[in-house]
């Protein structure tokens, strides 16, 4: 299949500019990114079309020939590879830089093989925070003190001295990267890599700051709020945003990884969104009935026993756990009851007991619910 023309393909006339050339290209290169259509093949082709016909007329020796013979002027070794053997990433390697800058230098760089500045990154910090289960339950408003890099006062982040004592690295001209061009079947090919003069930064310090050691960054200590929501669990973890280590010579922060932890509570215990309540009460209680106390996290309520209660016995109060993170309710607040026996007796209480052993009202017939308990009881005593 014969190849379209360049020139209409970029949608210029024969006399266009080396300027005009750029932005007709840079225009096409943005409307057919594979960023911006993702899975498109005909989106795809077209984007390596205008690259290959980009390739060409941008330089002076190819666009002679091609103005001249035409297609078949250019051979195997003049260009024209890219819309053949040469992939989406060689585009991005050798012509990112022209269209990059629309989208923030993410077009450019993503694919381009380190076009872009090196851009340091601080690391992550990882501190434990133990929560209440009331701070679980309604969640809370925290500030921890840490010890992490933070950007030098002195030099500002910048390591140098003074400002007179950073220079653009001669080596990349500030771009961070160098480019080394090779001769293929498929024509001349670009190869980008990081400065190994400046490291991919662009820029040399000459003279180093005296607090920093060049550096950029210094060891204090910082006080960070924490919004901390209601309903997490103990293992959960937070990430606070920047809030990490500082990058060396200016950058991006690492982040605050927080691990929430759990506060044995004194009365509670927690059994996922659930609260467990171990009640002691006593035989003529737990016989009779009665009224107790008992703590939730919302403070302490009063709940029935009612006469004949057995010992392991689960009194199910709805909703008086802790919230589900996800907005899915509240647990329960879970009384297991236990029926306390005394194990040391004075002599008069002993005789109380032994009277009501012989009593009547002490040996009825149980039901089956009310067996069990009744033979504790009696085997304990006797």
């Amino acid at each position: 299949m014969s190849k379209r023309d360049y020139y209409e393909i970029l949608g210029l006339n024969k006399s266009a500019s080396k300027d005009e050339i750029k932005k007709a290209y840079r225009k096409q290169a943005i409307k057919y990114h594979p960023d911006k259509n993702p899975g498109n093949k005909e989106a795809e082709e077209k984007f390596k079309e205008a690259a290959e016909a980009y390739e060409v007329l941008s330089n002076d020796e190819k666009r002679a020939r091609y103005d001249q013979f035409g297609h078949a002027g250019l051979g195997n070794n003049m260009g024209g590879g890219f819309g053949g053997g040469m992939t989406v990433e060689d585009i991005f390697s050798s012509f990112g830089d022209i269209f990059g800058d629309a989208f923030g230098g993410a077009f450019g760089s993503r694919r381009g093989g380190g076009r872009s500045r090196h851009v340091n990154k601080g690391t992550n910090l990882r501190v434990k925070v133990k929560l209440t289960l009331e701070e679980f339950a309604n969640g809370a408003e925290k500030k921890i003190k840490v010890t992490k890099y933070v950007t030098c006062n002195t030099c500002h982040g910048s390591g140098a001295a003074s400002d007179n004592d950073v220079t653009t690295c001669s080596a990349c001209k500030g771009t961070g990267h160098t480019t080394r061009v090779m001769n293929t079947i498929l024509g001349q090919m670009q190869t980008t890599a990081a400065c190994n003069v400046c490291g991919g930064e662009g820029k040399v310090i000459s003279k180093k700051c005296h607090k920093c050691y060049g550096e950029g960054i210094t060891q204090a200590e910082e006080v960070i709020p924490l919004s901390i929501p209601a309903g997490l669990s103990p293992g959960m973890q937070l990430s606070v945003s920047g809030k990490g280590n500082a990058a060396r010579r200016g950058g991006m922060n690492g982040d605050l990884i927080v691990l929430i932890e759990e506060e044995p509570h004194q009365e509670l215990i927690r059994e996922g969104n659930d609260l467990i309540y171990n009640l002691f009460i006593s035989i003529p209680d737990a016989i009779l009935g009665t009224n107790v106390e008992v703590p939730t996290i919302d403070g302490r309520v009063r709940i029935k026993i009612d006469p004949g209660t057995q010992g392991g016995k689960i009194l199910r109060l709805r909703a008086k756990g802790l919230p589900d993170v996800n907005g899915y309710g509240r647990g329960d607040l879970l009384v297991n009851v236990n029926v306390w026996i005394p194990k040391n007796l004075t002599r008069e209480e002993q005789k109380i007991i032994e009277q009501y052993r012989s009593s009547a009202t002490f040996t009825p017939k149980p039901d089956a619910d009310d067996k069990g308990f009744f033979d504790r009881v009696k085997n304990y005593f006797s």
